[in-house]
């Protein structure tokens, strides 16, 4: 699983999309990331399919969203996904949220799906500790991720701790913090580093182990994020990075 990804939340379906996966793998990246929620996994699909690199280099996840959930819709939903798609599998298929009396049966249709080769890896989406542990008491297959909001005001540490402890890679949605970047912290370092403030706070993510999907549109934004891989954070400033949280949601 690359550890950078694109995500393409509220990406409108049509040229926006594809030109931003476009530039993304253009730029490097390997990683997609999509949901039938967003609406645009046919523009992701037919990005990837245009980019002339071969499938098996590209990342792509979806998730099967609240209404489709349950072991039948689910099955239903992910063959919808991969038609919209224009793919034969996914690389990535999560549960998009915790259902409350839907968990399991879904997760079931994802361990059959993955048996099936309809999904290359399964996990979850905006699971906490609770519901992590309710799911692993009954499945066959441990989530093999989990994605969900971190970012500097909402480092998540205790989910950190027992997602690294359970062998689960957590991935983050916003992790730019919906461009609240404007912090003395992150200018200071962006100075120090020669970076954006945008390129700190994706740095501290991949060097915390953390999968990163930034979301953009923007050309030079996509260019720019991809840009983290030619310098690495000192040790101290990751910590002073940490102590930013808030638990704050930026949602």
């Amino acid at each position: 699983m690359p550890r950078l990804g694109l995500g393409v939340w509220n990406a409108k379906e049509g040229p926006e999309t594809e030109n931003a996966v476009l530039t993304a793998l253009k730029a490097g990246y390997r990683s997609i990331d999509t949901a039938s929620m967003y609406g645009n996994e046919a523009a992701v699909g037919r990005a990837v399919r245009a980019s002339g690199i071969p499938r098996e280099q590209i990342f792509v996840t979806t998730k099967v969203w609240n209404n489709d959930q349950g072991y039948d819709s689910t099955i239903k939903a992910c063959r919808a996904s991969l038609d919209r798609l224009g793919l034969d599998y996914v690389d990535l298929y999560l549960i998009h949220w915790p259902v409350e009396g839907k968990s399991k049966e879904t997760y079931k249709a994802l361990e059959d799906l993955y048996a099936q080769g309809l999904a290359k890896a399964i996990g979850v989406s905006n699971f906490d500790i609770a519901q992590l542990d309710e799911l692993m008491g009954s499945c066959r297959i441990k989530p093999m991720v989990n994605q969900v909001e971190i970012n500097p005001l909402h480092t998540q540490k205790k989910l950190f701790s027992f997602c690294r402890t359970m062998g689960i890679q957590l991935e983050a949605w916003r992790p730019l913090m919906y461009g609240k970047l404007d912090l003395p912290l992150l200018e200071e370092l962006a100075v120090k580093y020669g970076k954006s403030p945008a390129q700190i706070v994706i740095r501290w993510h991949l060097q915390l182990g953390i999968v990163a999907i930034p979301k953009s549109v923007n050309e030079e934004r996509i260019r720019e994020n991809a840009n983290v891989f030619d310098f690495e954070l000192e040790p101290e400033d990751m910590l002073r990075i940490d102590a930013l949280n808030k638990n704050y949601s930026t949602g």
